[in-house]
């Protein structure tokens, strides 16, 4: 289960781990909260076959640089996304986002001019209405829950994190997942990237939705609980000529429910001509 990402880059906000492998196109895989690059190991793997794959973990989660006074907004995660697409010097990647990694794809796609040759969005934070009561709890009481004793914040993110799969995240997964939260620092910037979240910077872009022009595909398991699946129907309806598949059997966490089914639709899309 051993996932370490070998590169650097010294972001705006902080110094960014990611890492490289494979040879082609180049497709950028981008994860969601309370994630990192780790749910996508699999999935990017198999594209390493046929293209050249780019993972990272964004400021403030897995291994990358996590401080008191982090940007880790949707608005700041997407600067730092054009920011590091401009060092990697990738003028026209196939993006494939997870969560709330579609907002920040979106708003590098539609606020800083990034060029995309596809676009993939799995059960993304896209469209209003989304934050659930435990969101709100926290952007309300966020130093409370900073300060809550390691072995209850510990049961709260195992829990939290357990919910997102329709049939229950591997105990071994579960443990690498919850690995970033579990130090001092990790718990702060747990619950500073919750107290951050504002549906305004999904709103921000949404009212641009009908500008997209590149080839989009929309994939969503059908048993997500966070996000439903009326979310993911709504967001394909917004954004022209774009494709939708439900994937059976998955919750939230498409990439340890599906993985085959995932796979293979995201194979089809990214290698199918255009």
């Amino acid at each position: 289960m051993s996932w370490t990402l070998r590169e650097t880059y010294s972001s705006t906000n902080g110094l960014i781990r990611w890492d490289r492998w494979g040879s082609g196109d180049p497709v950028v895989f981008l994860h969601g909260t309370p994630f990192s690059s780790y749910v996508w190991r699999d999935i990017a793997s198999s594209f390493a076959r046929t293209n050249t794959v780019y993972v990272w973990d964004m400021p403030g989660y897995g291994q990358s640089e996590m401080r008191d006074d982090q940007d880790v907004s949707l608005a700041g995660q997407g600067s730092v996304f054009a920011e590091l697409l401009e060092h990697w010097g990738l003028r026209e990647p196939t993006v494939v986002a997870h969560d709330f990694g579609g907002a920040v794809a979106l708003r590098a796609h539609l606020l800083h001019s990034k060029a995309f040759r596809k676009l993939a969005l799995v059960d993304v934070v896209a469209v209003d209405p989304w934050g659930s009561e435990f969101f709100r709890l926290v952007r309300e009481y966020p130093h409370v829950f900073e300060q809550l004793p390691d072995f209850l914040h510990r049961a709260l993110v195992r829990d939290y994190i357990n919910a997102v799969s329709s049939r229950g995240v591997h105990p071994a997964v579960l443990d690498e997942l919850i690995r970033p939260w579990a130090t001092e620092q990790g718990q702060r910037a747990f619950y500073r990237q919750i107290a951050q979240a504002d549906q305004r910077h999904t709103d921000e872009v949404q009212i641009r939705y009908g500008e997209i022009s590149i080839p989009v595909q929309v994939c969503w398991g059908v048993d997500d609980t966070w996000i439903p699946l009326s979310q993911g129907e709504k967001l394909a309806s917004l954004i022209p000529g774009s494709g939708f598949t439900p994937i059976e059997n998955a919750g939230h966490l498409v990439h340890e429910d599906a993985p085959a089914q995932l796979s293979t639709a995201l194979h089809s899309f990214i290698h199918r001509k255009s």
